[in-house]
């Protein structure tokens, strides 16, 4: 999927039971295809100090969710693809272990 800026005025957006109150962050998001998707951040964490995005299609939440690493200019924050491996699958076993760590909750 494309990249994407968007100014970054919260923490994740999500549906999980946390302490603060979110707006919904709607994103416009083409895929490969030159489709365009309404993508919603769901969830946002850190691993080795870089901060990433978990978006879920708003029109298809069963699908599976993407995530993005957001990297912050001046007051802007922009959702990039991650497209190195070793980093993806870092991201990705980090963002399990956390999914995993809230289910035994």
């Amino acid at each position: 999927m494309s990249d994407h800026k968007h100014e970054h005025d919260q923490d994740c957006g999500c549906g999980h039971d946390h302490d603060h109150e979110h707006e919904e962050s709607v994103f416009i998001v083409t895929d490969e295809e030159g489709k365009e998707h309404e993508m919603v951040m769901v969830y946002t964490f850190d691993s080795q100090d870089q901060l990433y995005a978990v978006l879920l299609d708003r029109n298809d939440p069963e699908a599976d969710g993407v995530i993005f690493r957001i990297e912050e200019e001046n007051d802007d924050a922009y959702l990039v693809n991650i497209e190195d491996e070793a980093e993806w699958e870092r991201v990705v076993a980090v963002y399990n272990q956390i999914i995993a760590e809230e289910n035994r909750e």
